[in-house]
């Protein structure tokens, strides 16, 4: 429970650096820092954690193709259970006005601390986040993602997690 609070209150402190951070002061805004946190395994009764994170777009390799615009990503995430998860990868962003749809495929490497056993250091994430313009800088939004194996391991049991997003463009 310790763990919850710590998580929580982490949270609370970091969410107000990148909500209201001066925008004047970044000229460029070519990198894209989120935060989020979540529930990690929530399909799993006896595993399920929350879960905190951050995760790094630097705009300048963002690149226009038939898929969509395609950009690398970095980030990592930590769980109540000590479980913890790092990662990079690529991302398309479909724009539709307002809301963005982003899917993502990276693969990580993953320590199960005290959570959940995924069969394997190596685990692949894929994601689908939905999100909401609240300024030219910022955006809020919501992801639902699968770790897995792909059977590298002996076992595979996966992870399914969801999580609520807070992007701030500097």
């Amino acid at each position: 429970m310790n763990s919850i609070k710590f998580i929580i209150n982490l949270f609370i402190i970091i969410f107000p650096l990148f909500a209201f951070a001066d925008e004047k002061i970044f000229k460029n805004k070519n990198t894209e820092l989120s935060v989020f946190t979540g529930m990690f395994d929530f399909s799993d009764n006896g595993k399920r954690s929350t879960l905190i994170g951050f995760q790094h777009q630097n705009e300048n390799l963002n690149r226009n193709t038939f898929l969509g615009n395609l950009s690398p990503i970095t980030g990592f995430l930590i769980t109540a259970d000590n479980a913890g998860y790092i990662y990079t990868g690529i991302q398309a962003q479909y724009r539709m006005g307002v809301i963005n749809l982003t899917p993502s495929f990276t693969p990580g490497l993953y320590h199960e601390g005290d959570g959940k056993d995924l069969g394997h250091l190596v685990e692949f994430k894929s994601e689908l986040q939905i999100s909401l313009d609240l300024s030219k800088t910022s955006e809020l939004g919501f992801s639902y993602n699968h770790i897995s194996n792909a059977s590298l391991g002996d076992k595979n049991p996966g992870a399914n997690s969801y999580m609520f997003n807070f992007f701030k463009n500097f």
